[in-house]
């Protein structure tokens, strides 16, 4: 189907109107020379040997110094392979953005380039489309005047695959607005909170997928409201087809939603323990492990992040609280799973495994356990006056638990969008001006296509109609605005293919619900048989199972599979899940299970679970509800004028530098870029105001140069005139000149490049000569100054050589006279010293000689003392000799004990023992005769590694062992349960009464310290069992209370007891005997039993000893003892018996006199 219309390449200026002013005097443009040396620094610098004047040139349009092609509409020659190479020679070039008209192709480069700083925004702010090179910022800019200025509504529509750079493109488009805005308090905070609801929107509804770590999976449009002064007033958003399936099941190397791994990795402890998570991933089914860490995403830094934007877009603590737990709730859903139970009637039901996951999730939401358990087991048919409630088998109550998590999460991400929407509302209610930002899915052509690439199709479809027409719109108002004749151009007009999808009654969604809503069998067969009947004969329609016998071998056309002919190109859908997808069914019993939670938020997202409003009709379907939205948009954005951004990746490695011309290509069709050029290039290629193209192009022709005084049309007609451009290559309009092939711009800008080097040259020369001329001038001037300013410095220099002449020579004279005066005083002086050294060396030779002749003389009498010595020595000696040889046998002896003794002790230091008090080594002795010794060492050597051992102990440590001294004192070979005791310790509060709650009462009665509070069995006389009671040991009383209630029952001070009876045996039965007299004897003794009995006593046994009289308590150990029980005394007999109450010892009444205790045999 095509259609005539007449098309232009788009309405916007070539160059910024002030560019050029002709009735203003430009001081760059002025021949006089002081003012062209003073504004012309490039070619200073060229002349005094700098940097070349060309590369000193500044961008001004669009055509200077252009990588390729700027805007593709001037592309020569057009086609696909000219147009790939010119977006790869850009992109080499690291120009990621390029024009087709008034649209913005945009490259992600993978990495960071410095064209975003604040620089760049003043660079491009309130400067034309087309005057500076291709940027994203040119297109916010123009958007943002054009409604500021002109009135009108604006619209930024941005599409490209997932990875293409869509998220960061809106993101970039609202950071430049914020930037260029107006200021104030008031403003920044509104501009904050549209800033800052992107993080929450992308922690919620973006994912890692293959093609992208942060890949949007809803479509999003925001619209921004300005007031008259072109300040932000508020906001809303519009939120489309969240991909909730990702919730329960995730592709292989993609993630669930970015929120539930930033939760898991940054949020604290404490709130991750009252969600009831844990932060290890692997314990949640919903969670995909393989790729749960992505490079360059920390998500802990990310949550951080994410908190602080709720906190600044408005969120209450208690609603990110609410919202934190529906996540977590989400997670405990995926772990809930099912067994399969046959019922008696042969019916098939299912059962939760675990319900451990189920009773957190309900706590966290406040439902009863039951209830949710009863409706993923059942589900509950209405009809008008009935109820048919059925079981539900194993696959589904998956399904129903899969549903229910979808539901849940979809309809949390719709209330945020909500609450962010009145959180960013505009609160005036005059009329705004409103600019939309639209980031929505573009066109997806996968292996695998369901019904999800169907209705992002549907919707691309319908955004590429509406490009069509509001293009062809503008278009159509320039051409009649500036009288140039109308154009028939032939077009593809695409609302065929909207048709298909979307007619009310034959239309493939119109198909896709009568199927869903009608009774009986319906499957996705019956649904695909339902279309190969209907659509059979459309021409953009395909299928092997149609009347068309053109498909019936078509291979690549499978049987489940119909194929439509979209304007981007051919799309296989398979329609396997079309039926369950577009019913989104949830059970009503979960809906009602759902509103029946305490949760504040869940009654919310689930009113139609409110019993009192049940709706017995179907809730809308998918495809209805999405296209009901497309409608509502479309509308929306016919009342605005539309802004393009087209996003391509280069490949899909996520690298930089990388250009897959295949995949290129590929964007390139599905997003209709040949199209754009083409219907960009249908009538006339570029168009230009008057004046501007006057004031660029004027120094092409004698007579229009270097000014024109005349209107500005007519100077552009003599300059085309006079460069003999063919009539047909273009058209004057009423303020503008248009311009039909590209090559006739081209020709323009190659004759305005080789005069503009021609007027460069002529600059140089005019701007040399005036220099020279200068310095010849200043250099005569100067000479005449300089000439005075030398004689008058010459005449000072010569008297200051005369006045430095006179001094030396005064000072050499002066100089003379002194060194001679010098010499005969030294002189002098040296005679006077000569005659004394000659008298000090005489008298020391005279002393010399004198000290010589004493020291010969005291060596000859030295001598004679010497030999005198000798010779005495030498006689005694002889007298002597024979006494000696009976002493020396004594002598050895000693000296070989004293060898042998030494040799012992060094010998004992290399080989000592360990310093453990239990350590029994010990060298042995070399000799017989150290027994004593080497006994005693080891006895002096013990003592002092016990004492280092014990001055290691704290005094708790020491009283702790001296208990167990004591105990081993008392019942060491003597009570058989003693060994088992020795490994325990000792600890006395067991019951931690004081910090127990429960005991708080019998805590505060204590008004000593606690010493031992343990659980006892108080033995009944008249049946021999026992009744729990809270045994109390402090420092003067022994207390019983009751287990239950904490109320004491008696109080015993301890100098009322006499003695503790114990038998011999393994049992834990002591006796408390009372003094007769005493005041708490009236009932009579106590009769116990406890398995710490060893620790009972010896606390007992010490305490007494330490109480204030000092009186010892006698501890009987026997197998048999008598017990005073009122006014009558019992016998306690202790016997071995076979094991009846498991292994413990059992007591039994014989008769009046006598109570058995049967002890279990030890082996």
């Amino acid at each position: 189907m095509t259609q005539s219309l007449v098309l232009g390449a788009g309405s916007k200026q070539l160059l910024h109107p002030k560019m050029f002013r002709p009735d203003e005097r430009d001081p760059e443009r002025d021949w006089d020379c002081p003012r062209l040396s003073r504004h012309l620094p490039s070619y200073r610098q060229d002349y005094e040997g700098g940097e070349p004047a060309a590369k000193m040139e500044v961008k001004t349009s669009l055509l200077d110094n252009m990588i390729g092609v700027g805007d593709m509409v001037l592309l020569e020659p057009l086609s696909e392979d000219s147009f790939l190479e010119n977006l790869k020679n850009r992109f080499d070039h690291n120009e990621i953005y390029t024009y087709i008209g008034s649209v913005v192709i945009s490259m992600n480069p993978y990495r960071s380039l410095p064209i975003y700083t604040p620089d760049k925004v003043e660079e491009y702010r309130n400067r034309n489309f087309y005057e500076l090179s291709p940027h994203i910022y040119a297109l916010a800019d123009e958007a943002y005047r054009s409604l500021r200025d002109q009135d009108k509504d604006q619209c930024i529509l941005i599409t490209g695959e997932s990875g293409a750079g869509k998220t960061e493109a809106s993101k970039l488009v609202m950071s430049y607005v914020a930037a260029v805005c107006g200021k104030g308090q008031e403003v920044n905070k509104v501009k904050e909170q549209l800033l800052q609801s992107n993080p929450v929107l992308e922690a919620f509804g973006n994912a890692k997928t293959v093609r992208n770590d942060n890949s949007s999976r809803f479509g999003k449009y925001m619209d921004i409201e300005f007031d008259f002064k072109g300040d932000p007033l508020g906001g809303v958003i519009s939120n489309y087809l969240l991909e909730k399936s990702r919730v329960v099941k995730q592709p292989r190397g993609e993630r669930n939603f970015h929120v539930f791994y930033q939760l898991l990795s940054g949020a604290s402890d404490d709130t991750l323990k009252k969600l009831k998570l844990h932060r290890d991933f692997s314990k949640y089914n919903y969670l995909s492990l393989d790729s749960a860490a992505v490079n360059g995403l920390d998500d802990a830094a990310n949550f951080r992040t994410v908190r602080n934007a709720m906190q600044i877009v408005g969120f209450m603590e208690d609603e990110v609280q609410s919202v934190l737990e529906l996540v977590a709730a989400v997670l405990k859903l995926g772990n809930i799973e099912f067994k399969p139970e046959s019922r008696c009637n042969g019916t098939d039901e299912s059962r939760i495994k675990d319900k451990n996951d189920l009773k957190e999730m309900c706590e966290l939401l406040g439902i009863e356990q039951s209830v949710l358990e009863r409706a993923f087991s059942y589900r509950t048919v209405e009809a008008k006056l009935e109820k048919v409630s059925t079981t539900l088998n194993v696959a589904q109550a998956y399904y129903a638990r899969d549903a229910l998590a979808k539901n849940l999460y979809s309809r949390l991400f719709s209330w945020l969008v909500t609450r962010i929407n009145e959180s960013i509302k505009a609160q005036a209610k005059t009329r705004h001006k409103v600019m939309g930002v639209l980031d929505i899915y573009g066109f997806e052509i996968f292996e695998d296509n369901s019904f999800e690439q169907f209705i992002i199709n549907y919707c691309n479809e319908k955004l590429q109609q509406i490009f069509i027409e509001l293009t062809l719109r503008e278009e159509q108002e320039e051409y009649v605005r500036e009288g140039i004749e109308w154009t028939n151009i032939e077009y593809f007009n695409n609302a065929i293919i909207c048709d298909l999808i979307e007619k009310n009654q034959n239309g493939i969604l119109a198909m896709l619900d009568e199927e869903c809503l009608r009774p009986g069998t319906v499957t996705d067969e019956t649904f695909l048989d339902k279309l190969n009947t209907v659509c059979a004969e459309h021409q953009h329609f395909e299928s092997r199972l149609s009347k068309n016998s053109k498909f019936l071998t078509d291979h690549s056309l499978p049987h489940s599979c119909f194929r439509i002919q979209h304007y981007a190109g051919k799309v296989l859908y398979r329609v396997e899940g079309f039926v369950d997808k577009n019913n989104d069914l949830l059970y009503r019993d979960l809906s009602q299970a759902m509103y029946k939670a305490n949760h504040s938020l869940i009654k919310q997202l689930f009113p139609e679970g409110n019993p009192a409003k049940v709706n017995l009709k179907r809730p809308p379907t998918a495809g209805f509800q999405f296209k009901a939205s497309v409608g509502t948009l479309m509308r929306n954005l016919q009342t605005k004028n539309p802004n393009y951004i087209r996003c391509i990746k280069p490949n899909d490695k996520k690298a930089s530098h990388i250009f897959n011309e295949s995949l290129v290509r590929h964007q390139a069709r599905y997003l209709g870029l040949m199209e754009n050029v083409r219907v960009r290039r249908a009538g006339y290629a570029f168009r230009q105001p008057y004046e501007p193209c006057l004031e660029r192009y004027k120094m092409l022709c004698k007579r229009t140069w270097p000014h024109w005084r005349g209107p500005a049309r007519e100077g552009v007609e003599v300059l085309m005139t006079d460069l003999q451009v063919p009539a047909d290559e273009f058209a004057y309009g009423r303020s503008k000149i248009f311009i039909g092939n590209p090559r006739t711009l081209f020709f323009l800008e190659e004759r305005r490049r080789q005069c503009l080097q021609d007027l460069a040259a002529l600059i140089q020369k005019i701007y040399r000569g005036w220099k020279c001329r200068s310095q010849f001038l200043l250099l005569k001037k100067s000479q005449i100054v300089v000439a005075a300013w030398y004689r008058r410095y010459a005449q000072q220099k010569k008297y200051r050589n005369i006045k430095s002449a006179t001094t030396v020579v005064q000072s050499y004279t002066r100089g003379w006279q002194a060194r001679k005066l010098l010499r005969e005083l030294k002189y002098q002086k040296r005679c006077e010293e000569a005659v004394t050294t000659i008298s000090a060396f005489w008298h020391g030779t005279q002393a010399r000689r004198e000290l010589r002749r004493l020291k010969d003389e005291a060596r000859r009498k030295h001598a004679v003392a010497v030999i005198w010595a000798y010779w005495q020595g030498l006689k005694i000696r002889r007298e002597y000799r024979k006494f000696f040889r009976a002493n020396a046998g004594k002598k050895i002896y000693d000296f070989t004990i004293q060898r042998i003794m030494q040799k012992y002790f060094l010998g004992l230091k290399s080989t000592m023992p360990s310093m453990s008090p239990i350590d029994k080594n010990w060298p042995a002795r070399p000799y017989r005769f150290l027994d004593g010794v080497h006994t005693e060492l080891r006895r002096i050597f013990h003592l002092w590694r016990c004492k280092k051992y014990r001055s290691q102990f704290t005094e708790e440590k020491k009283a702790v062992y001296e208990e167990k001294l004591e105990a081993s004192e008392i019942f060491k070979d003597k009570k058989a349960l003693y060994p088992s005791s020795v490994s325990q310790p000792f600890k006395g509060d067991y019951l931690e009464i004081t910090k127990n709650p429960k005991y708080q009462k019998l805590s505060s009665a204590m008004e000593d310290k606690v010493l031992l509070a343990d659980v006892v069995n108080k033995i009944n006389r008249a049946n021999g069992k026992g009744t729990a009671r809270i045994f109390l040991l402090t420092k003067n009383s022994v207390v019983l209370a009751d287990h239950k209630t904490g109320q004491v029952k008696v109080s015993v001070p301890l100098p009322d007891l006499s003695s503790v009876s114990v038998s011999t045996q393994s049992d834990g039965f002591f006796a408390l005997k009372l003094k007769e007299g005493a005041a708490s004897a009236v009932k009579g003794d106590f009769l116990l039993s406890s398995e710490r009995l060893i620790e009972i006593i010896t606390k007992l046994h010490r305490t007494g000893a330490t109480a204030a009289d000092g009186e010892q308590l006698d501890i009987d150990i026997s197998d048999e003892f008598l017990v005073q029980f009122k006014h009558d005394k019992v016998c306690v007999k202790f016997v071995q018996g076979l094991p009846r109450n498991g292994n413990s010892a059992s007591c039994k009444r014989k008769n009046n006199r006598l109570l058995e205790v049967s002890v279990p045999t030890t082996a």
